[in-house]
């Protein structure tokens, strides 16, 4: 009963967040403060990690392939198929997931613990739209600039590593990488990341809103929003793939 109770209060805050905003300059204010904060200071851990891991998926495709009968070209299909497709949408939003949601949920709840959403409600502001709201507009329109990032850094990576090892050519690699290439897979990358992006603003929003008790309680609550908004994106992985590729 626990779950279907928080559920219940998951989607009547959503209600509340989505109301039209009761001051326009405020509010776009507040959206591009969150920009910076969730979108511009989160490119260094994306650029650094999506750069070293698809030089590792290209390194360990290219170390399995014994056979002389399989192409090298296959290294740079894979390498494509493995960051479009699954990397780049789903390990850097869990990688964003552990980052922005940690943060989210520890600036609302340490507003929450010190009165500071009380003031706003007594002043007659909605605290929900006031917080949150500029929150999901941000993650939801900045991520997929950072997923696509992801992606050219992944596979420059990649292409990088062969041509510094020597274990399969440059050509061979942009060869793979036109292979057989299929705009939609693009598509179903941004679908998962738009839905993945509202998770991570939305989950740790709720948990630091409704947060109760001190400081240990925000600790809690934002290793608790990590935890489910993770859950969330991985369930929201397998029914997507399943509707999207099958």
């Amino acid at each position: 009963m626990n779950y279907i109770e928080h559920t219940g209060k998951y989607f009547m805050m959503l209600v509340q967040v989505f109301k039209k905003p009761q001051r326009a300059r405020v509010f776009y204010d507040a959206l591009f403060k969150e920009i910076e904060e969730l979108g511009l200071k989160s490119l260094g851990i994306i650029m650094f990690i999506s750069f070293f891991i698809g030089g590792v998926i290209a390194l360990q495709t290219a170390l399995n392939l014994d056979s002389p009968f399989i192409p090298d070209s296959l290294i740079g299909f894979a390498a494509k198929r493995s960051i479009i497709l699954e990397f780049a949408p789903t390990f850097c939003s869990i990688i964003l997931a552990g980052k922005v949601g940690s943060y989210i949920t520890s600036s609302i709840g340490a507003m929450r613990v010190t009165e500071q959403i009380d003031a706003l409600e007594v002043m007659g502001i909605n605290s929900l739209n006031y917080l949150v709201l500029p929150k999901v507009l941000a993650t939801v329109l900045f991520y997929p600039f950072l997923i696509v990032l992801a992606m050219i850094l992944g596979i420059f990576g990649g292409w990088l590593t062969g041509v510094l090892s020597g274990l399969f050519s440059g050509v061979d690699y942009v060869t793979g990488l036109q292979t057989d290439f299929k705009p939609f897979l693009l598509v179903y990358s941004m679908v998962k990341t738009l839905i993945f992006a509202f998770f991570i603003a939305t989950v740790p929003s709720y948990h630091g809103y409704y947060v109760k008790g001190g400081s240990i309680a925000v600790g809690k609550a934002s290793t608790k929003a990590v935890v489910w908004t993770t859950i969330l994106i991985v369930i929201a992985n397998y029914f997507l793939t399943q509707m999207l590729l099958t």
